[in-house]
């Protein structure tokens, strides 16, 4: 396999290259600075994928003298069960090209797709906030969540429909508390419980921790506790202005307590008062309880264009949990004991991304 992607289709002063440990700050001042570009573009995602499951990246950008025009980060995953992949990308909500003018991002697209053919993939898949491809097989069963955050906290609050509001008022009257975690120990402890519950294989505790090491100080861990026992957690990303919690849970006495519905709060008012701008609830299934309980709360869905270039395949993928045929794993894996979901999950979860 060639070290570099094909540049014969391109003009003679764009290329397109594999990002490089040399590459990497100016890819992440190319991403900061790029309006297409979100937090899961960000060169961090290479070493995470890598090391917490094994899977080979592929991290495209093009470039003019030395100065990036785009970028495209993909990854491979191959399954006996679930097949074979080239995303951009796995266990992201968003992914697809990132550039600034048009010649740079049909050579990224060029390039995947050679890469795919190369690669001798099931498909190649861009997961889009928009439309790119408008003549390949797309799915519709994802939405997004986002909504500006008022300067004023009080506003925010006023803002959150009535019902909503009554729940975060409930947990602030249970005297739940909210604190920022530098260990994975109490966030992992909710999260895994909470997926158990939902019959859903958890992520590696490894997965987790790079993810805080990778990212540092933009990876926030949030716990909820009540009577200094932990009953809800939230990891959560920040990006240029926007906060986004993208994995969370509770135990099984956190409904009782609202408590999730007090820490979504918490997580908002604190973004608030650090001045962020935009609250990204982010992904869900259409119709399901977390697009119902984000609805709630006053935000509005929005669709993702999830894009399939089909290479060797002759359908899309339906790897998720509203299938008919996974009711029965779902189902069993709830009655499995929790020690043993975590320790069998992430050999399964790692290869569906």
């Amino acid at each position: 396999m060639s070290n570099e992607p094909s540049n014969s289709a391109l003009s003679n002063s764009l290329s397109v290259h594999y990002m490089q440990p040399e590459d990497i700050e100016k890819w992440d001042q190319f991403i900061a600075n790029c309006s297409d570009a979100t937090f899961f573009h960000r060169a961090g995602w290479q070493s995470v994928i890598e090391r917490a499951f094994g899977h080979k990246t592929w991290f495209l950008y093009a470039e003019v003298n030395g100065e990036i025009l785009g970028v495209l980060p993909l990854a491979e995953v191959k399954s006996v069960l679930f097949g074979h992949s080239l995303s951009a990308l796995p266990f992201c909500v968003y992914g697809g090209i990132a550039a600034i003018n048009e010649q740079a991002w049909e050579a990224l697209d060029q390039a995947a797709q050679a890469l795919a053919t190369e690669l001798n993939v099931d498909y190649l898949e861009y997961r889009n906030r928009e439309t790119q491809h408008s003549d390949w097989p797309t799915k519709d069963l994802y939405v997004t969540f986002r909504k500006e955050i008022d300067p004023d906290v009080e506003k925010n609050m006023q803002a959150i429909p009535r019902k909503q509001r009554a729940m975060v008022r409930k947990g602030i009257k249970a005297e739940l508390q909210s604190v920022i975690d530098q260990d994975i120990d109490r966030f992992f402890f909710a999260y895994a419980t909470s997926v158990h519950r939902l019959g859903t294989p958890v992520f590696s505790k490894k997965y987790f921790q790079l993810l805080k090491e990778v990212f540092a100080e933009d990876c926030e861990l949030m716990i909820i506790t009540k009577d200094e026992k932990t009953v809800s957690s939230v990891m959560s990303f920040y990006f240029r202005d926007e906060v986004l919690p993208y994995y969370g849970g509770g135990t099984d006495s956190a409904r009782n307590l609202a408590a999730n519905d007090f820490m979504y709060w918490e997580l908002m008012r604190r973004s608030c008062e650090k001045e962020y701008k935009t609250f990204d609830f982010g992904r869900s299934k259409r119709n399901t309880g977390s697009f119902s309980f984000k609805k709630n709360w006053g935000f509005e869905p929005q669709p993702l264009h999830y894009e399939y270039q089909l290479v060797k395949a002759k359908e899309i993928p339906d790897h998720n949990p509203l299938n008919p045929k996974y009711q029965l794993f779902i189902k069993a894996w709830q009655k499995m004991p929790l020690s043993i979901a975590n320790l069998v999950g992430p050999h399964i979860v790692k290869k569906l991304g």
